[in-house]
């Protein structure tokens, strides 16, 4: 999965980079224009932020011992699944053309989705599906959503005039990046594999 995200990251920046230099692909891959320094600091910054009152919540309620584990090559995982995540979710399921009110209930839609597919509330052992209804599962399944409709904002805000992905790359990866410190300060981060 590295090697396909490191790929689908190249086919990207390939697309940006002929953006930029007024050579645009015809079919690129969406959201593959420019953005500003200042949207993606917004970007990042608001992203930081989510992440920050999601880990005083767990503080709060006593969910931060039942974190999950994460290996370091999951983590790096994680940092180029942003990427494929943010062109599949706000680059290709988007409403359009439509107005903003269809944009937004889009968003949202895709938004649910986007938080039902984190293994929070399921889990798939020993090949069978199993369903966690814990606080902690509701609590990081409302985190990812509301994660994922701050990746939509960051798309869509008028500080993103070219409606660019690199935004959404940095607010995600920020996160992305921010989890692993936090796993790894709280003694989560464990091995290589």
């Amino acid at each position: 999965m590295i090697g396909v995200g490191v790929y689908v990251a190249k086919l990207w920046f390939d697309d940006f980079r002929n953006a930029r230099g007024g050579r645009p692909n015809p079919r690129a891959l969406p959201g593959a224009t420019p953005a500003s320094w200042k949207a993606i600091i917004i970007a990042a910054t608001g992203s930081l932020a989510l992440l920050g009152a999601e880990t005083w919540g767990e503080k709060i309620f006593g969910l931060t011992e039942q974190q999950s584990k994460m290996t370091s090559l999951y983590a790096v995982y994680t940092l180029l699944a942003a990427i494929i995540e943010e062109i599949i979710f706000r680059g290709f399921i988007v409403v359009e053309n439509r107005g903003r009110s269809a944009l937004w209930l889009g968003a949202v839609g895709a938004s649910l989705l986007f938080a039902a597919l984190h293994p929070f509330l399921w889990d798939w052992k020993d090949g069978k599906l199993l369903w966690s209804f814990t606080s902690k599962a509701w609590f990081s399944t409302g985190a990812i959503f509301l994660g994922s409709l701050w990746f939509y904002v960051t798309r869509f805000a008028t500080f993103n005039p070219q409606r660019s992905l690199l935004p959404c790359f940095a607010a995600h990866g920020a996160k992305n990046l921010g989890v692993i410190a936090i796993k790894a300060a709280q003694g989560f981060l464990v091995g290589w594999y």
